[in-house]
């Protein structure tokens, strides 16, 4: 399954939203996520990509810019740790 389908199903599971509506370019505003909402779905991405997004400001205004970081830091955080000193 493709990062943004991954994505798409693990929002679809834990918040009401129109699935017509959810596209990669939905900003994270109008999807009305609170501020501890947003906080779980970091939580739920971080389990379901086997990834630790930092604590360090992400920027994150759309579903898209939520893709970009989690293919991002999938490809970073699991390269064996040789081959990113190399």
């Amino acid at each position: 399954m493709k990062t943004w389908e991954r994505i798409k199903k693990l929002f679809l599971d834990n918040y009401e939203f129109p699935e017509e509506r959810l596209c990669p370019e939905v900003t994270i505003e109008s999807i009305g996520l609170d501020s501890l909402d947003k906080i779980e779905f970091l939580f739920a991405l971080e389990k379901e990509f086997n990834i630790k997004i930092p604590d360090r400001e992400v920027t994150l205004n759309s579903l898209q810019d939520v893709i970009s970081v989690v293919e991002r830091l999938a490809v970073e955080q699991h390269i064996p740790k040789e081959r990113q000193d190399a």
